[in-house]
């Protein structure tokens, strides 16, 4: 628990914000064209503590996400409430996901993003996949191997595969429970380890804008003005 006067890590990531978006900037307008500034510092220095601050994250979803639904399963201790539990929760699913669908286009049409950025037409063009048949995408929800599926960061199937592993446990009985016990054991690792990273989460930040805005400068937010 923080202490009374202690900053919130929240507000030390703003204050990582605005210090990577002033040094940035200052970058762009002042040392563009120095070299040893460029090479070291912006393609040095800030890029590997960017990188390694997003690898760390997601190195941290798949034991996280696994470890927590493992876990919030046996907690039930009971499979036909976990169904009901699961429908609610597929239902909130996809409320909020309209909801934030609605939101992104609503803002999208009001901000305008990107409107008066020019893009090499090039390097913008793309070409869009074809979705997948519905039985497709229900087959590739059940992982044929659960660690190339954890490896590849296969979120949907590590989703499953961590359900049948709750409910296997659950059914298991007495001999589930030492599994639980680690799980849970585990769980308070894993949460420490979300700790750590998200504790240099002010200087990841600071790192990440300060690059980008070396690169782009003002006029990355100059559209949102």
């Amino acid at each position: 628990m923080p202490k009374k006067n202690e900053m919130g890590l929240t507000t030390k990531i703003m204050i990582g914000m605005g210090a990577g978006l002033i040094l940035g900037i200052l970058t762009n307008l002042f040392l563009a064209d120095v070299a040893f500034v460029q090479k070291y510092i912006v393609d040095g220095f800030l890029k590997v503590i960017g990188s390694i601050f997003v690898a760390s994250l997601k190195m941290m979803v798949v034991p996280l996400v696994f470890v927590s639904l493992v876990g919030g399963v046996t907690a039930m201790g009971n499979v036909k409430k976990l169904g009901r539990i699961g429908l609610k929760a597929l239902v909130l699913y996809i409320a909020t996901t309209t909801i934030a669908i609605t939101i992104a286009l609503t803002l999208a049409v009001v901000v305008s993003p990107g409107e008066g950025m020019k893009l090499d037409s090039k390097s913008a063009a793309f070409t869009a996949k074809e979705a997948p048949p519905l039985g497709d995408v229900i087959i590739n929800m059940v992982p044929s191997n659960p660690v190339q599926a954890m490896a590849q960061g296969e979120m949907l199937q590590v989703i499953v595969f961590a359900l049948l592993f709750g409910i296997a446990i659950t059914l298991a009985g007495e001999r589930g429970k030492h599994v639980l016990n680690f799980f849970n054991d585990l769980d308070s690792v894993i949460m420490k380890m979300v700790d750590i990273v998200m504790a240099l989460a002010p200087i990841g930040v600071f790192a990440l804008i300060a690059r980008t805005f070396a690169g782009q400068g003002i006029d990355l937010i100059k559209p949102l003005m």
